[in-house]
């Protein structure tokens, strides 16, 4: 019988808890398990290699990387010498 999975946790926290490679070849399922509820690096000698985090995490990051990106366009286009044409909101919806 499998012992039960206990994740050890990580310094600096970067994840909430980490296991190693073993361990995710052991038990894949209870990783992902706990990946729903907490952020696990996988680890490698005590490193971490890569992260395992739940679809909503995901998609949060996702989200913040789309804003990160409409940010930056916005400031170049900002300092573009174009010339600049005034709308009101109203004309637009």
């Amino acid at each position: 019988m499998n012992k039960p999975f206990i994740p050890e946790r990580l310094d600096p926290p970067l994840a909430d808890f980490g296991v190693s490679i073993s361990e995710l070849k052991r038990n894949p399922a209870a990783v992902i398990a706990e990946a729903r509820k907490h952020q696990v690096a996988i680890t490698n000698r005590n490193k971490p290699v890569a992260y395992v985090i739940s679809p909503e995490v995901w998609e949060r990051v996702w989200d913040l990387l789309e804003d990160e990106e409409d940010a930056r366009i916005v400031r170049q286009r900002l300092k573009s010498p174009a010339p600049r044409i005034r709308v009101e909101i109203d004309d637009l919806v």
